[in-house]
């Protein structure tokens, strides 16, 4: 073997295949960057280079963040394909999806596309792939981008916070939805309901609490409806981006009763900070759709538990200090969007802990199950066949984030100073460790990992 790791702990799928995720003692061989051998137990294989875990750290698969902003190029002063990708690999992120807009140009047709791949090549710490963008006037090159790799293309059903990105109506989500369906693409949506928003308060000031106001349950609750009725129609798979509203779960579960092709993600913050604590004026907790109340908060974990929802992702929306209006605190001025991409794990596991979730459900909703989502079949566990990206995760140690530290590029993120359980001890991408010096991802295109 080229390597051989060896842990007393380590989250696999078991039997190799895709099945049952479990934790136990397990000797892993690598060769040619993939797995190559799963054994349970510690056992003697011999290897070229030796990693043995130590009595306090645990295996996990490198996760995958199907929801990531990187908004290079064109707004790269947010963020970079470095930047991000070295957070990625300090969060035990191997793989992710860079969303389609907020760069310049947005990647709505194959010469966008190019573009960003360029801008990406050489520069990128942990492999990535890409989605693309599904606007009016763009479902000619819909199919085009498909056949370039895109994994699959994300729609607003409101306006985007950046005009080059426009919303589509009801009419044009189902006319792209029947056009994505006849290729056997997904759609994926940021379901909040333009009018519901336009017909609620403003948001201004520095009151969390009229922010909230603002962005209602009910805006989500109709735009998911919409959603479902758009796939039973047309036969499209859609996934529903960043649930936010818990009312929306019995929609959903109903919904795939029916056997309508629907998945769903929601987000760490979500899932970490309720509206109650959030102090006025505190814009980095700015997102859309907002963080709600705690009560709804412990109903998407029920929804998680349920397997309603499907995976959690970070999305990741970075902006530089200045445009969160920190000089005003200001909800309706600031931009929204979290910075996580680094903190994932760790502030899930925090939860879900308390919760008396294992890591097994970790590595189920944030590795196997988004990398099901896209059809990436290397990524996301720990089996026989796949890529040798793994990190190595110490569950039981703490540490209070202090955002100077983090490798994201602008030092903003809601959980600052916000003392979390777990810390990512390394990161190995196809058997060789992500040291942030040299960059060896890679830049993947569906079908293909």
């Amino acid at each position: 073997m080229d390597l051989v790791v060896r842990a007393a702990r380590a989250v696999v799928i078991n039997g190799n295949t895709a099945g049952t995720t479990g934790e136990g003692p397990v000797t892993l061989g690598v060769e040619d960057g993939r797995i190559a051998v799963v054994e349970p137990g510690i056992v003697d294989l011999p290897g070229d280079r030796v990693l043995e875990l130590g009595e306090d750290e645990v295996l996990l698969p490198g996760l995958v963040d199907t929801h990531v902003h990187v908004n290079d190029p064109g707004r790269a002063e947010w963020e970079g394909f470095e930047t991000a990708t070295r957070a990625a690999a300090a969060g035990g992120v191997t793989t992710m999806v860079d969303m389609p807009l907020n760069s310049l140009p947005p990647t709505v047709e194959v010469a966008a596309l190019e573009v960003k791949r360029r801008a990406a090549a050489g520069r990128v710490h942990v492999d990535v792939g890409f989605w693309g963008g599904a606007i009016p006037g763009n479902e000619t090159d819909l199919r085009a981008l498909h056949d370039a790799g895109v994994f699959g293309f994300k729609s607003f059903l409101l306006h985007s916070g950046v005009d080059e990105f426009p919303p589509l109506d009801a009419a044009g989500l189902e006319s792209a939805m029947r056009e994505l369906a006849s290729f056997g693409a997904q759609m994926i949506v940021h379901a909040e309901d333009s009018d519901a928003i336009d017909t609620a308060p403003d948001p201004h000031g520095e009151r969390y609490a009229d922010f909230l106001s603002s962005r209602p349950r009910g805006a989500e609750n109709l735009a998911i409806t919409q959603v479902i009725e758009a796939a039973r129609r047309t036969g499209a798979r859609a996934h529903v981006l960043h649930l936010s509203s818990s009312d929306a779960l019995p929609l959903i579960a109903s919904a795939r009763r029916e056997g309508v092709a629907l998945s769903v993600e929601t987000c760490p913050h979500y899932l970490s900070f309720v509206a109650e604590e959030i102090r006025d004026g505190a814009t980095q907790f700015k997102c859309c759709p907002p963080i709600r109340e705690a009560g709804n908060r412990e109903l998407l974990w029920q929804g998680l538990a349920d397997g309603v929802i499907d995976t959690i992702v970070s999305d990741h929306s970075p902006c530089t200090p200045e445009l969160k209006r920190f000089d005003t605190g200001d909800f309706g001025l600031a931009w929204g969007g979290i910075s996580s991409l680094q903190l994932g794990l760790p502030a899930i596991w925090t939860q879900a802990r308390a919760r008396g979730f294992a890591l097994a459900d970790v590595v189920r909703w944030m590795a196997q199950r988004p990398a099901e989502q896209v059809g990436m079949t290397r990524k996301g566990r720990l089996a026989v066949g796949c890529d040798a990206d793994f990190c190595v995760f110490a569950p039981d140690e703490a540490f209070v984030v202090d955002v100077a530290k983090l490798a994201h590029r602008n030092p903003v993120s809601a959980y600052d100073q916000r003392p979390l359980a777990g810390v990512v001890r390394g990161t190995w991408l196809r058997g060789a460790p992500v040291t942030g010096d040299q960059p060896s991802g890679r830049l993947l295109k569906r079908g293909n990992c």
